[in-house]
């Protein structure tokens, strides 16, 4: 990546920062193209190195003017509330769909030898009849949110096949890791459980807490996105990515309640709650990601556990927190 120019849409975020702060370990040149206003305290220390754009996916002028020169674009913009997307559809119509719609007729204009890596999410799959789930397993998403991400999944293969526009989708499984809002109860349960813990507030669990779900660690999924990137044996692939290893959300807030109380010496409780009524379907469902299509092809593996990255990440908002 030495040398390499690259764009990151909805860079500010929290996938976008942790990919931006390795590509300047590793000697890219990034530009971060974010909404107007966005906040940037995650670029803290690693500010004067980025170059940043403010604008919109839906405006060809702003699009245009960031894409010229890239050699790499990891496409991360997206509006991640899967209950909003079903409260306003057409806003993620408008701005999701015919956002990347922009950046693909963008750059097969503009920057046909681009590379484009796309974060898409397991969930277009909908409720897996059997695990661990590969690519080969049929889509039904159950949401505006994942319906869109499949949508744009498609678009990709269709400029691929049609302009030679190459792409990696990257389906990614429950990330969690430093930089994510620990506030934020519809995106990021295990990030957002961490928060509950160290504000002193109870876990609650919905139902018997015995669903499965396949979390991985964010710097493994740096580590893939890059592999994605460089790699020609990833052009219009679609990859499924995971841990590989399923854990019940009850395993899972026994592990946040421990290294917690571990780490300030304050106790954490854990309550069962009923699901809400208007939960979604997708979030009562039991998945574990089979990745190895994306190992073949770039060898690629979760280095990082799920136990160590856990206490990365706790330790990493304990320390901002000035808890101890």
């Amino acid at each position: 990546m030495a040398g390499k120019n690259i764009l990151i849409t909805g860079g500010a975020g929290f996938l976008g920062a942790n990919l931006a702060k390795r590509l300047v370990e590793l000697g890219a040149n990034i530009t971060i193209f974010t909404r107007i206003g966005k906040n940037r305290e995650n670029f803290k220390g690693i500010g004067s190195r980025i170059k940043f754009i403010e604008g919109g996916l839906t405006n060809e002028s702003d699009v245009s003017e960031t894409i010229k020169g890239k050699d790499y674009i990891f496409h991360f913009a997206w509006q991640t509330d899967l209950k909003k997307s079903m409260q306003n559809p057409r806003e993620d119509l408008m701005t999701d769909v015919l956002g990347i719609l922009n950046l693909l007729e963008t750059c097969k204009k503009e920057n046909p030898n681009v590379k484009i890596i796309f974060a898409s999410t397991t969930t277009v799959i909908g409720t897996p009849s059997k695990l661990p789930v590969n690519e080969n397993h049929p889509e039904n998403p159950l949401s505006i949110y994942d319906t869109n991400k499949l949508i744009a999944e498609k678009y990709f293969k269709i400029y691929y096949k049609n302009f030679k526009l190459k792409f990696c989708v990257l389906r990614l499984s429950n990330v969690f890791g430093e930089l994510q809002r620990i506030d934020n109860p519809n995106r990021g349960v295990l990030n957002f459980m961490i928060g509950r813990a160290l504000r002193g507030e109870p876990l609650t669990v919905h139902g018997t807490g015995d669903f499965i779900r396949d979390y991985c660690y964010v710097q493994n999924y740096v580590d893939a996105f890059i592999l994605a990137a460089i790699s020609d044996k990833t052009n219009g692939e679609v990859c499924i990515l995971g841990s590989g290893e399923g854990r019940t959300m009850n395993e899972v807030v026994e592990k946040i309640k421990k290294i917690v109380e571990a780490m300030t010496g304050r106790g954490v409780v854990i309550e069962h709650i009923p699901f809400p009524e208007s939960e979604s379907e997708i979030n009562k469902r039991n998945f574990i990601a089979d990745f190895s299509k994306f190992k073949e092809i770039t060898g690629w593996y979760p280095k990082i556990s799920f136990d160590e990255g856990l206490e990365k990440t706790i330790g990493f908002y304990v320390s901002r927190m000035n808890i101890l």
